[in-house]
């Protein structure tokens, strides 16, 4: 199962998918993209627990970790 974490005002929400079913898959490619639209930044973990900013959705990520822009004041 890959996840899908979105952080926001509200603390985390989980949204798990089976990369190997059609629906799953897409509703996770839809979700992605209406974070970032958002302003929502997008980042996968690499094998050895680093994060990479992510632009666009991929298939294969295990995790991927959405964080809300920060606005300066």
């Amino acid at each position: 199962m890959a996840t899908q974490i979105v952080l926001d005002h509200t603390g985390d929400s989980r949204y798990f998918f089976d990369q190997n079913d059609r629906k799953g898959l897409a509703d996770a490619e839809r979700r992605f993209g209406e974070l970032t639209r958002q302003g929502f930044t997008a980042a996968s973990r690499t094998k050895t627990g680093d994060l990479n900013v992510v632009r666009t959705f991929d298939p294969a990520a295990d995790e991927t970790l959405f964080y809300p822009r920060i606005v300066g004041g």
